[in-house]
């Protein structure tokens, strides 16, 4: 066969390539198969105990009993699939629970009410077990500003309370602050908050963070004010013994100025790249954003226009990087406007409508973000825990068997590429649809065996990285 490149000069032109490729690879990484938690529970400093999420898991579980006895309601409510389908009469429910209840699983997944009796007991298990996967105690909006005295009182107490629940394993698997923004008039209270919160922490807990420890910097619009974290990340560590690289950060989107700077650029590749990689994560600021774009309060949603842009453009600027998004929270809050023990039966009606009416809103809401691309939000009061669930286990469960149709088919497809020794190039598709899987086991939506009729082995999926899976499938096939 005929070739009109010569061998030098190919291998001379393709050498120099290498240096722009690797660096890309390095900016743009592919997703990461880390855990990524559904959620954010943001609450006041002030109010933080070493046992508030074991607390707020009760208080959740306790407002989806009293609203949604059994899975119909639930399923009538969100008017999930099959809902029309379902029996009305308690004695009827009764029963057709009592017959799910005794069905293997793969028996259920063939019955209509399989997707609302999977999505409602898998609430109740979340809210028994762990109905917080992530909790940043807040000394910004959820705190005030307050007197110098009293900050530094509760960040004292903030971080004496975080040590006796690492103590009592009381925390969440995720867990940080949020301390007031690096702007020129609260610059110094946010230094000084962290630095009294980890040093005192640090200096209870013998140098031990807890596991998966963040902290937020919000209102950042330019790259200096996270190259400054960086610096006094550079001091605490030192002073405090900490490993080099040990403090991360994640960074708000709430500002305008953070979507397009003055030159009309997107400056959050360079905000990203100031951390010098301790930034994990960007998380949008619904009220503060919609509130900069001039949206009025009445108006102020999460799927707004406004937001649904910024969404867009933070997923371009940042795909590809490993850095986790998160969306907003739902400020509208499902508790009856009647309160105390003795209500009437008019009462108790209204605050049943109530509820169902902004149980629909907060799912819609994390639906909304779900689809588009967004796994993780915030959440602000425990009785919107059981929506977030509901929508993350209606949102996997409903795609479980198109994903696992389309995962099938690409572990297949790569096969041959292994055993024909072909290069195949296409992992960072694969870690997508693998990621679909490890997101859903992480929440508790499925178990690690429904995933194995991908055709991944479990040693395979707890790697959680398909570039992986594909070289050890390459070197056995070798």
């Amino acid at each position: 066969m005929k070739l009109s490149i010569q061998e030098s000069d190919k291998n001379r032109l393709l050498d120099s390539l290498k240096p722009a490729n690797l660096a890309f690879q390095a900016t743009y990484p592919g997703d990461k198969p880390d855990r990524q938690p559904v959620h954010t529970v943001y609450g006041g400093a002030n109010l933080f105990k070493s046992d508030t999420c074991i607390r707020m898991g009760e208080i959740a579980l306790k407002n989806l009993q009293t609203y949604s006895p059994n899975f119909v309601v639930l399923a009538n409510v969100l008017q999930l699939d099959g809902y029309d389908r379902l029996p009305h009469l308690r004695k009827d429910i009764a029963d057709l629970t009592d017959r799910l209840d005794g069905l293997s699983e793969a028996e259920r997944r063939k019955e209509s009410a399989w997707l609302a009796y999977s999505v409602y007991n898998k609430i109740v298990q979340k809210l028994q077990t762990e109905a917080v996967e992530d909790f940043r105690i807040d000394f910004e909006d959820g705190f005030g500003n307050r007197p110098d005295d009293e900050e530094d009182a509760t960040a004292v107490q903030a971080a004496l309370e975080v040590a006796e629940g690492m103590k009592d394993k009381t925390l969440s698997p995720f867990i940080g602050i949020r301390i007031k923004p690096f702007t020129e008039d609260l610059k110094f209270r946010g230094v000084r908050t962290l630095d009294i919160f980890l040093s005192t922490l640090l200096e209870k807990t013998g140098g031990v963070l807890p596991d998966n420890f963040v902290v937020m910097l919000p209102k950042v619009t330019i790259p200096e004010q996270v190259i400054t974290m960086v610096r006094l990340f550079e001091i605490l560590e030192k002073e405090n013994n900490l490993v080099p690289n040990t403090l991360k950060m994640e960074t708000m989107v709430e500002a305008t100025q953070i979507v397009m700077d003055e030159e009309g650029r997107n400056p959050l590749m360079r905000i990203i790249k100031a951390s010098e990689g301790r930034c994990i994560a960007a998380h949008f600021g619904t009220y503060d954003y919609t509130a900069s774009c001039g949206i009025t309060a009445k108006y102020q949603t999460m799927d707004h226009p406004v937001c649904d842009f910024a969404h867009h453009v933070t997923k371009v600027a940042l795909g590809g990087t490993g850095i986790f998004l998160s969306d907003g929270a739902t400020n509208v809050m499902p508790i009856g406007p009647h309160r105390g023990d003795d209500l009437t039966f008019e009462q108790l009606a209204e605050n049943r409508t109530a509820v169902h009416n902004t149980w629909k809103i907060g799912y819609n809401h994390t639906m909304h973000s779900l689809i588009n691309g967004f796994y993780q939000g915030w959440d602000l009061n425990p009785a919107q825990l059981p929506m977030r669930y509901a929508a993350t286990y209606n949102f996997f469960l409903s795609s479980y068997e198109d994903a696992v149709f389309r995962l099938k088919t690409f572990v297949e497809r790569s096969a041959i590429s292994t055993l024909t020794k072909d290069i195949f190039d296409d992992a960072a598709t694969g870690q997508g649809l693998l990621n679909f899987f490890l997101k859903a086991m992480n929440c508790g939506a499925i178990s690690e065996e429904e995933a194995l009729v991908t055709g991944l082995t479990i040693d395979e999926i707890r790697s959680r990285s398909f570039y992986r899976i594909l070289e050890g499938r390459r070197n056995h096939n070798g």
